[in-house]
């Protein structure tokens, strides 16, 4: 099982604080370091301000060596897709080819309010134009032209420049990073995973409802002519892992949580329980686990699941 760190900056973090953690995820053997991709903190003050999603990757690139890096998820709301499709492919370029794009329709109305960004009440076909017009512009071959003729955007003539490093996860031999996709629609969201990504993410899900996700996901997959092996299944949880109660509790209550809320819900509360958690979600078909770090400063948190967790997992 692949464990991923996952952070929320905008909850209050500077680029420091990011990069610590970062290289902490690339020493201790993690997989790869996300971040979220939003403006504006959902409880706190937010001190000292967001930073950008793009731009600290753009960092990160340059200042890690190993590790998968990428969003969970970008807002298609925020970038115009010919804008995000260059930023994604130079900075997989800086990271010598480890960037994934998670990408989402957006939700969270007061960010944009917030910092003058317009938030239509229909998002679900921008999401998919966007989609169409990334991964479009970075498998057009090298020399030809891209178009795209949408209710949303229209690209003319585009050079379809620059190229990712990597090739795309679905269609060999053209670019293309590997793109996340989640949600918890019905019918839409597995035809647009299928479509267009190597990897779904279930965020916070409620934990008995993950493996009737993954099977609904399979199934779209088989209808649509995809191995459903090439579908990697994700989930996000939040973690908090002690070594003893009172290590959990101290570190429930730095990120204002309840011990039996996390344990409910998340990757928490011993190590062994940690283990469990997570040998419990691959049986079910989990393949990777995005672990929510909110605390950004406890970085012996990190080296605790290194040690006494990844070790047991296999």
């Amino acid at each position: 099982m692949d464990l991923r760190i996952f952070t929320e900056p905008q909850q209050g973090a500077t680029y420091d604080d990011v990069l610590a953690v970062a290289r902490a995820t690339e020493d201790l053997g993690f997989d790869a370091f996300f971040r979220s991709d939003h403006y504006l903190t959902m409880g706190g003050d937010g001190l000292p301000g967001p930073t950008d999603a793009w731009t600290t990757l753009a960092g990160l690139a340059r200042e890690t060596s190993r590790i998968r890096l990428g969003t969970l998820v970008s807002s298609a709301t925020f970038r115009y897709p010919g804008v995000l499709a260059i930023q994604v492919a130079q900075v997989d370029q800086m990271s010598g080819g480890r960037v994934e794009l998670g990408l989402g329709a957006g939700w969270y109305a007061d960010e944009h309010t917030a910092y003058g960004i317009p938030f239509p009440e229909k998002r679900f076909g921008i999401l998919t134009e966007q989609l169409e017009i990334v991964t479009g512009l970075w498998g057009t071959p090298v020399g030809e032209r891209f178009e795209h003729r949408g209710e949303h955007y229209t690209l003319l003539d585009s050079p379809a420049l620059p190229k990712p490093v990597q090739e795309s996860p679905l269609h060999p031999g053209s670019a293309g990073v590997p793109v996340i996709v989640g949600g918890g629609g019905p019918r839409r969201t597995p035809r647009l995973a299928v479509r267009f990504a190597a990897e779904y993410n279930q965020a916070f899900p409620e934990l008995g409802t993950v493996p009737g996700r993954i099977a609904q996901l399979r199934r779209a997959c088989v209808e649509e002519g995809r191995d459903p092996g090439t579908l990697v299944q994700s989930v996000a949880l939040v973690l908090c892992v002690g070594r003893d109660e009172a290590e959990l509790a101290r570190r429930a209550a730095a990120i204002g949580r309840e011990v039996p809320e996390l344990r409910e819900h998340g990757v928490a509360g011993t190590p062994g329980e940690a283990v469990e958690r997570l040998r419990t979600l691959a049986e079910q078909g989990v393949q990777r686990v995005y672990l929510q770090v909110l605390d950004l400063q406890d970085l012996e948190h990190l080296e605790l699941v290194a040690q006494e967790v990844a070790p047991h997992l296999g």
